[in-house]
C-alpha cells in the first residue's frame, strides 16, 4: 500500500470528520462514500436503504461481509483540530469516520485483487449504530442474504496503535434502557407533610436499584444498573409532584436480561407504595450481547498476529454494539484495534491516532482473502 493511498484515506477520514451527521440522517455522508466507491467501479447493491451503502467485490461463492459504521454523535467538538466538525453540535466522537476510511481502503484493495478472490466480499457502510437500529435496517433490506461470515471493528482509545483484541463468546453486553415515572403529591417546601415527596422517593429508588447487582443476582454475574438522569421540579421552594429517572441495564446473561425488568417494576412499586405514591416503568430493549463465534475470533487473532499486531484475548465489556444483531444471524467476529487517544470514546476532545488506518486496511484485506479460502 503506497503512502499516497494512505494519505488519500486520511484525507477522506478528515472530510468525513468535518461533516458529521447524526444517526439516520447520514445523507451527505452516504453521498460521499458512494462517490468514492463509484470512482473505483465498485459494485453498489441496489438495496432499499434510507442512508448507508452496501457494496460487493468478487464473484461466486463463498460470501463474507465486512462492516463499518458511518454515523456521528450529538456532541460539540472541543479538539481545535484544523479539520474539526463544521456541523455545530455534531461530532465523530466515536471514530466511525476512521472505521469508514478503513473499509473504503479495504474496498479499493480488494477491487484491485478482484480476479484472485475465491468468492465475494460484501462491505456494509452502516448507518445508525449509535441509536442501535442501523444493523437491523440493513438486515431487513437483505444485506446479510447469503453471507456465511461477518467481521467488524471498533477503535479502542485505551489501547496503543498496533494492538488488537478480541475473544470468542460474549464481548459486549446486552443493552437496555429504562425510564421511571414517579407520581407523588406536590407541596410547599416548608410543609412537606402536606405532600408526597417524589424527590425523596426517587432518591430511595436510585439507591435501592443498586441492590439488584449486589444482592439479587450472583456476584459471579456481570450486571450493571445505572441511573443517568434524575429530572425533578423547577424552583427552590416547591416539592414537585413528579420525578423522572432514566438509565440503563447491562448484562451478558440472557436470563438476567429476561428477569430484571419485572424485578425493577416490583422494586419501584414497593418503594413508591410505601410512601403513598405510584411509579411506572418504561422499558426499551436495545441490542443483544455481542457474541463472537470462537472459531472466527481465533482466526481473527491469528491473522492479526501474522500482520504484525500485538494481540490479546479481550475481557468482556459492558458497552453495547449493534454489530451484535448480525452475529445473531451469521457467525463472525468483532475486534478492537488500538487508537491511542488521550480522551475516550464520546468525549468532545477525542482524537484517535490516524496511524491505525493503514495497518487496519492491510489486516482486513488479508482477513477477507483468507476467510474466503477457509469457508
Amino acid at each position: 500500500m503506497t503512502d499516497s493511498f494512505i494519505e488519500q484515506l486520511v484525507d477522506w477520514r478528515r472530510e468525513l470528520h468535518q461533516h458529521p451527521e447524526l444517526s439516520n440522517h447520514e445523507f451527505a455522508t452516504t453521498a460521499r462514500i458512494t462517490d468514492w466507491l463509484t470512482q473505483a467501479s465498485i459494485k453498489i447493491l441496489p438495496l432499499a436503504l434510507k442512508t448507508g451503502v452496501v457494496v460487493e467485490i468478487g464473484e461466486g461463492e463463498p460470501l463474507i461481509a465486512l462492516r463499518a459504521d458511518i454515523d456521528a454523535l450529538p456532541i460539540t467538538e472541543a479538539t481545535q483540530l484544523p479539520f474539526a466538525s463544521q456541523n455545530t453540535g455534531v461530532m465523530h466522537a466515536c471514530g466511525h469516520d476512521l472505521h469508514t476510511s478503513v473499509m473504503l481502503g479495504v474496498a479499493y484493495r480488494l477491487k484491485a485483487l478482484e480476479n484472485t478472490l475465491k468468492g465475494r466480499v460484501r462491505i456494509l457502510f452502516q448507518p445508525a449504530e449509535e441509536t442501535f437500529d442501523g444493523a437491523q435496517a440493513l438486515i431487513d433490506a437483505g444485506a446479510l442474504e447469503g453471507v456465511q461470515a461477518i467481521f467488524g471493528m471498533h477503535n479502542a482509545p485505551d489501547l496503543p496503535v498496533g494492538t488488537l483484541k478480541t475473544r470468542g463468546g460474549a464481548l459486549y453486553a446486552n443493552v437496555d434502557r429504562f425510564t421511571i415515572h414517579i407520581n407523588g403529591k406536590g407541596a410547599h417546601a416548608a410543609r412537606p407533610h402536606e405532600g408526597i415527596d417524589s424527590v425523596v422517593i426517587g432518591s430511595q429508588i436510585v439507591t435501592t436499584l443498586q441492590t439488584l447487582a449486589s444482592r439479587v443476582y450472583s456476584s459471579q454475574e456481570s450486571v450493571v444498573v445505572s441511573v443517568t438522569r434524575f429530572t425533578a421540579g423547577n424552583t427552590w421552594n416547591v416539592l414537585p409532584q413528579t420525578v423522572e429517572l432514566e438509565g440503563t441495564v447491562r448484562t451478558h446473561n440472557d436470563e438476567i436480561r429476561r428477569t430484571i425488568a419485572p424485578r425493577i417494576q416490583a422494586l419501584i412499586n414497593g418503594v413508591a407504595t410505601g410512601f403513598g405514591a405510584t411509579a411506572t416503568l418504561d422499558w426499551q430493549a436495545g441490542p443483544p450481547a455481542l457474541i463472537n463465534t470462537p472459531k472466527w475470533a481465533e482466526f481473527a487473532l491469528e491473522i492479526a498476529a501474522e500482520q504484525g499486531y500485538h494481540t490479546e484475548v479481550a475481557t468482556p465489556q459492558m458497552g453495547g454494539e449493534d454489530f451484535a444483531f448480525y452475529l445473531h444471524h451469521v457467525p463472525g467476529a468483532f475486534v478492537s484495534i488500538g487508537s491511542a487517544s488521550e480522551f475516550g470514546l464520546h468525549h468532545p476532545s477525542f482524537q484517535p491516532d490516524e496511524a491505525l488506518i493503514g495497518t487496519a486496511v492491510d489486516y482486513f484485506t488479508e482477513l477477507a482473502q483468507r476467510a474466503l479460502k477457509v469457508l
